[in-house]
């Protein structure tokens, strides 16, 4: 059974590839989208509403080239997962929903019409928009079988048509460099693609390494060198780089949680430091002797103050309210 699951991963299955119809892979009821980003899809009235509306392939191609400004999952500002960790946090998309985006519905609307190989190549070729092409490949990605997606890919490697995929903006990079980072990694903003299994994963990186040395080109250092550029530190695709955190906290830019437990730890140990000299002091003696020096002190300039001798800076008026208190007490 092993050998044939290992048959069936080395010989990446191209079934219907002479025919103009396209297989779907993995969960057809859910395109393999996460839970959350599919029921926010569902559920959004653009969707419900506006694309419902639209009947025909071009119809829904016209709707991405005027109404598609970015490639994340989520509206700018919409998600809220602050105090989340984990599970819950903002990598997987569970337990805080927000405003699913434009891209998102319009590529799941590109789902619900079953979308012919002759469909698919028109959106990767197509010269209209960058983003028409980039929900082409994203449509690839989420819905075919991980064996096929290098075949898919491999004409556009070098495509240096640019995208700006960060909602707000900021994060523009090639069509190249886009499917390559699909190719060899599953985060996207604040979502995954579907997991590529380890054998076809390892035949993919050998055919990229192939390609390199085919057309005299690195391309995981071209990318990664302009992944730096960009300030991303290698992680283009995802909405917080440590290298950014460090660049805001350097700007003096507003504070997070990382500060505050900073803030707790030092805070913590110099309470441990004070409590280590008192012990150490008390140990001595220090602690009785000062004490007792400050009491006599205290007496020394009641009893001069009475006698005209001190002052006013060393004898306190809610001292002298209690003194006075006292007499009248025990008259």
């Amino acid at each position: 059974m092993d050998s044939s699951n290992n048959e069936e991963y080395s010989q990446p299955r191209k079934t219907g590839k002479q025919h103009n119809v396209l297989p779907l892979w993995g969960n057809e009821a859910t395109m393999n989208l996460n839970p959350l980003i599919l029921a926010n899809i569902q559920s959004s009235s653009y969707f419900k509403v506006s694309l419902f509306k639209l009947k025909t392939y071009h119809e829904v191609v016209d709707e991405i080239y005027y109404q598609v400004k970015h490639l994340e999952p989520w509206e700018r500002g919409s998600r809220k997962t602050a105090g989340q960790t984990g599970m819950c946090g903002g990598v997987r998309g569970v337990g805080a929903g927000g405003i699913v985006s434009t891209a998102y519905c319009l590529l799941y609307k590109l789902y619900t019409l079953r979308l012919t190989r002759k469909q698919v190549n028109g959106l990767l070729s197509h010269t209209d928009s960058p983003y028409i092409r980039s929900l082409g490949f994203m449509y690839l990605r989420y819905t075919q079988p991980p064996g096929d997606l290098y075949d898919w890919y491999e004409d556009y490697l070098q495509d240096e048509e640019e995208v700006d995929a960060k909602a707000g903006g900021g994060q523009t990079m090639t069509i190249g460099h886009m499917i390559h980072q699909w190719l060899i990694k599953l985060d996207w903003f604040s979502t995954l693609f579907p997991r590529i299994p380890v054998p076809i994963q390892k035949q993919i990186e050998k055919r990229l390494e192939e390609y390199s040395r085919r057309n005299n080109v690195n391309l995981q250092a071209r990318y990664m060198n302009i992944e730096r550029e960009l300030g991303g530190g290698g992680n283009v695709g995802k909405r917080d780089s440590r290298e950014h955190f460090d660049r805001n906290r350097s700007s003096g830019g507003g504070s997070n949680r990382n500060d505050h437990r900073d803030d707790r730890r030092f805070r913590s140990r110099s309470r441990e430091r004070v409590t280590s000299d008192s012990r150490d002091s008390y140990r001595r003696g220090d602690t009785h002797r000062d004490h007792r020096g400050d009491y006599h002190r205290s007496r020394r300039e009641k009893d001069n103050y009475r006698d005209g001798e001190g002052s006013s800076e060393h004898y306190s008026s809610s001292s002298r309210h209690r003194d006075r208190d006292r007499e009248r007490k025990y008259r």
